[in-house]
C-alpha cells in the first residue's frame, strides 16, 4: 500500500486530500480522507496550543492519533472546556467532522518553540479504517487567531 497526498489552495485555506491506494480486492473500498482549513491557535501564555480542522472520510474511519514536531505529545481533546482526552474521533462515511474550539480538537500541550501568527505547523493524523488498516495523513496548519472561514465571514460583515 502507498499513500499519496495532494494539496489544493481554496478560499484562503489549504485542503489536503489523502488517499489510501491498495490493490483493489473484492469487497475492499479505497478510503479517501480530506482535511480542510487546518489552523493552530496558541494559548495566551505561549506555551501550548490547540489545532483545528475539518476532516471528511469517504468510508467510516476513526482518527486514532496525531503527531507533530512542535510538541512531544498531541492528545485529542473531547468537546468541552475540561482537559478530557479521547482515544478516537469517529469519522462517519461522507460526513464532515469539524474540529473547533469547544468541540473535538488536538492539543499541543508543551510547545518546544515559540510560535507567531503565520507560522506553519506540520502534523500527521493517524486514521484507522473500519477494516483496521491505518494511514497517516500529513497536515500543514497555519498559526492564526481564528479560522480562515471566520476571518472571511468577519470581513464580509464589516463590508456592509
Amino acid at each position: 500500500m502507498s499513500h499519496r497526498g495532494v494539496f489544493f489552495r481554496l478560499a484562503g485555506g489549504w485542503i489536503l486530500a489523502g488517499v489510501l491506494l491498495a490493490n483493489p480486492m473484492p469487497g475492499r473500498a479505497i478510503v479517501v480522507i480530506t482535511v480542510s482549513d487546518p489552523w493552530v491557535r496558541v494559548a495566551p501564555n505561549g506555551k501550548s496550543a490547540e489545532a483545528f480542522m475539518e476532516i471528511r472520510s469517504s468510508e467510516r474511519a476513526t482518527v486514532v492519533g496525531a503527531e507533530s514536531e512542535i510538541s512531544a505529545e498531541v492528545p485529542m481533546q473531547q468537546p468541552g472546556t475540561k482537559r478530557a482526552t479521547t482515544s478516537g474521533i469517529a469519522l462517519p462515511a461522507g460526513a464532515r467532522v469539524k474540529l473547533a474550539p469547544g468541540a473535538y480538537r488536538f492539543l499541543l500541550p508543551m510547545l518546544n518553540r515559540s510560535l507567531k501568527l503565520g507560522d506553519r505547523i506540520a502534523m500527521d493524523l493517524i486514521v484507522e479504517g473500519a477494516d483496521g488498516s491505518r494511514q497517516t495523513i500529513p497536515v500543514n496548519a497555519e498559526v492564526r487567531r481564528r479560522s480562515a472561514y471566520d476571518d472571511h465571514m468577519r470581513a464580509r460583515s464589516h463590508a456592509h
